[in-house]
């Protein structure tokens, strides 16, 4: 369990994503890194960059991205710290967040709804492994 955002809490989703089988099945056709920016808010007092390189079910790196990375994923998602604190504790579904727009994307939309059992799930690991947020 770890904190969430925090290098830990990075490492610990990979260690979930691959070693989960549930996840691993439902995932094993997605292709796609991506970026969460956690935008400032509540005691976040600047933006955090998390990227995740997602490939068939596993997780082959992921890491708290410099803000001026140059690595341009296939998706790129931001929320408020807030919006993404109430997904990880199941407050807000992180389909509705998307279509409210408490969750902007950048990347291919179509590919996104396709997928959106591997996303549930991926949310699902992040769940389990989020202990506390700051």
């Amino acid at each position: 369990m770890a904190l969430f955002p925090s290098a830990e809490w990075v490492q610990a989703v990979i260690v979930k994503l691959n070693s989960d089988q549930r996840y691993a099945q439902i995932a094993k056709n997605w292709e796609g890194d991506l970026r969460y920016v956690v935008e400032p808010g509540g005691p976040l007092k600047e933006p955090m960059w998390i990227y995740m390189d997602l490939w068939h079910g596993k997780c082959r790196s992921g890491m708290l991205e410099p803000l001026d990375s140059e690595i341009k994923p296939a998706f790129i998602l931001s929320a408020l710290y807030e919006n993404m604190v109430h997904i990880l504790k199941g407050e807000l579904d992180p389909m509705t967040a998307l279509l409210s727009r408490k969750i902007h994307m950048h990347g291919n939309m179509a590919v996104m709804m396709r997928n959106v059992p591997t996303v549930l799930d991926f949310v699902r690991c992040c769940r389990e492994v989020t202990d506390d947020t700051l």
